[in-house]
């Protein structure tokens, strides 16, 4: 065949050995830069514009050492986790272990910010002032079907907080036993609604909320939902816009000066005089707040050698989730929404420290070309862990010395529109993210429907709790399944659970009984909300493994605002008066199929080194889920195939592509 004759052509043209594949399916920096052409990829036809791929060592004579220099750094200095980050020690070094540390500390604070609202803005029983506490207690016994609906606001986990639509009865002459409340916009609600003033009974520990301070009941009711997602909004605008600049200025800038506006707008919020100007500050809390967050989850992955990088990021979750534990506690101890605001904020005054203790990502500067302040910082962590130059067996620092006159070259995330593969894995994710945000709302709001017959559940902190508790058991049984099964076999089998449950219970359970429906919903709805709860931390975390270190935050960036939209349903719905809500629990059930043939398509990234270019990023390629028997051919033809197929290019280009051996799934064809 054609085929043939020209790998023929090819293979005695190139009189070169095939590079070797990594088994996972992606290739080491020294065979990716053997097995794809200087300054582009295969069949991109010179339109991409992405990264040179890193060139091999000059061993092939002066020719070879020329073109190296010119086309890109030493491969040494690309290849951080196996040249640098040894040479300084690892995570071992203690001044590193020291940065880590530092990263989970502000976590704790993060997760007071983002659990705020369900203490801030909880919807209290009401009455009309000087009617009596009688009547706000007999109310809040009855709870009706559109009372204490769960408001989910937080962007890594998942607290509850419960909303009561003026859950006070209307009492009458006749009859001891008030009647149910009406649901809002379905009656008038007069012994209240029509009142001039109201007093209030808090359930979250504090004397007085924003609600009860302007009067957000009623008419303005609605306005409690528009302060609720201002904060949703704030941080998904953050996470788009301060990860680009931190992937351009640096990740120290970035979080330093969102520290600092965060005490500014945060302190602010506190001092509110209407529910407008709470609103408005809020959003710009969220901005400051998203990029606090995004930052100190780079900076977190970007420390960490390969083996220890989930569980350290998991560390700093289970820290986060304290805060959520402690958050009630806080609130009794505060007893005013202000002073609680301010308490919230006031920790961050100690990161204002990390300006002179936190320095910038290493792996950042090396992958920006930025050498003279690599150097510079080199110097320094090996002074604080007290490394001795001689222990620099592979040569880091002379290899740095002949590479600090080049120019610096930073790369924004609107590159990975020209790339093959890199988008691909970005866009799926993002899926994977607004899906598990989206639906978990949706198995929230199922389970709280079931006040009446679960009495636990009609208490706040019960509420509180349960959905705290699903959070800490999900991430518990990431730590276990993504460690038997990777960061993929995780993902998908996360997913499968989500769409299990979501199925099940729009579909199977108007088959069931009454009596058996509600049991079986409260357990569908537990089994949905601890999964998707695991696919979307899970999403996040393989998006920072997979996304090169030059676009590292503005990949973070989209997939953690994707997350934001997921959870902005919530108040949306909860605004129309859950108007839609059978309509989106549809919608994201079905995303959840898509998701799980999406899932097939990611690479697995456990143990291997971060991606720090594009065309690393690139060559993250997918492996099947069995690898294939010893001497059994794989059904994917290789890329010297595929071109030769296309007819786009001649013998001579298939000699400078990949080689025989590399399959397009990064395996080695036996």
């Amino acid at each position: 065949m054609a085929i043939d004759r020209r790998r023929e052509a090819a293979g005695s043209g190139a009189g070169r050995q095939p590079a070797p594949a990594e088994e996972n399916g992606s290739l080491p920096p020294g065979d990716a830069a053997a097995s794809a052409p200087l300054g582009g990829r295969a069949g991109s036809g010179g339109s991409a514009e992405i990264q040179p791929l890193p060139a091999l060592h000059p061993s092939g004579g002066p020719h070879s050492s020329c073109c190296a220099a010119a086309a890109a750094p030493s491969l040494l200095l690309l290849d951080y986790d196996g040249s640098v980050l040894p040479f300084l020690g690892g995570l071992g070094g203690g001044y590193q272990k020291t940065l880590v540390v530092l990263t989970w500390i502000p976590a704790l604070f993060i997760g007071f910010s983002q659990f705020s609202d369900s203490f801030l803005l909880d919807q209290p029983n009401f009455w009309c002032h000087g009617a009596g506490k009688g009547t706000e207690l007999a109310g809040a016994t009855v709870t009706g079907r559109w009372g204490d609906m769960g408001n989910w606001t937080s962007p890594s986990a998942t607290p509850f907080s419960t909303a009561s639509w003026g859950t006070t009865s209307n009492r009458s002459n006749s009859s001891d036993t008030p009647p149910l409340p009406s649901p809002p916009g379905k009656g008038n609600n007069d012994s209240n609604c029509e009142c001039h003033a109201w007093d209030y009974g808090i359930r979250t520990g504090l004397v007085q909320n924003v609600v009860s301070k302007w009067d957000l009941v009623c008419d303005n009711a609605w306005k409690v939902h528009v302060a609720k997602f201002s904060l949703l909004v704030g941080l998904i605008f953050g996470y788009l816009i301060t990860g680009c600049i931190a992937d351009w200025v640096g990740r120290r800038p970035v979080l330093l000066f969102s520290v600092i506006f965060i005490l500014i707008f945060g302190l602010t919020v506190a001092l509110s005089v209407n529910v407008t100007m709470f609103s408005t500050l809020r959003f710009f809390e969220g901005f400051c707040l998203a990029g606090i967050i995004l930052t100190l989850y780079a900076l977190r992955i970007e420390l960490c050698p390969p083996g220890k990088r989930f569980i350290i990021t998991m560390v700093a979750s289970f820290v986060a989730m304290a805060g959520q534990f402690l958050m009630p506690g806080l609130a009794a101890l505060c007893r005013d929404w202000q002073v609680l605001q301010a308490l919230i904020i006031c920790p961050f005054l100690l990161m204002l420290l990390y300006w002179s203790i936190f320095p910038e990502s290493l792996r950042w500067l090396m992958a920006t070309q930025q050498f003279e302040s690599a150097k510079k910082l080199i110097l320094y962590l090996t002074q604080k862990n007290c490394v001795s130059p001689e222990s620099d067996i592979k040569g880091v620092m002379p290899e740095l010395e002949k590479e600090l006159s080049r120019r610096p070259k930073k790369v924004c995330i609107v590159k990975v529109v020209g790339t093959r593969n890199l988008w691909k894995n970005i866009v799926v994710l993002c899926v994977n993210s607004l899906t598990g945000y989206g639906i978990h709302h949706c198995f929230a709001r199922s389970m709280m429907g079931h006040e009446v017959k679960v009495p636990l559940l009609e208490n706040f902190y019960a509420d509180y709790y349960t959905m705290a508790s699903i959070a800490l058991a999900s991430c518990l049984a990431m730590c276990l399944v993504v460690r038997f099964l990777g960061r993929r076999g995780g993902l998908l089998l996360f997913m499968i659970l989500t769409a299990l449950a979501s199925l099940l219970q729009l579909g199977l359970l108007n088959w069931m009984s009454d009596s058996v429906k509600d049991k079986f919903s409260i357990a569908f709805s537990i089994v949905g909300m601890f999964a998707s709860h695991a696919v979307g931390s899970l999403s996040v975390f393989f998006c920072a493994e997979i996304t090169p270190t030059v676009i590292r935050c503005g990949g973070l960036g989209l997939v953690l605002a994707s997350a934001g939209f997921g959870m902005l349903t919530a108040p949306i719905i909860e605004l129309h008066n859950q108007k839609g809500y059978f309509l989106h629990h549809i919608i994201f059930a079905c995303c959840t199929l898509i998701c799980i043939i999406c899932i097939l398509l990611l690479p697995e990234s456990r143990d291997q080194n971060l991606p720090e270019n594009i065309a690393n990023g690139e060559h993250y390629t997918r492996q099947p889920l069995l690898s294939h028997k010893k001497g059994e051919q794989p059904l994917l033809l290789t890329n010297a195939e595929l071109k030769d197929y296309s007819g786009l290019h001649d013998v001579a280009a298939v000699g400078d592509g990949l080689s025989e051996g590399a399959t397009a799934n990064g395996m080695k064809t036996m």
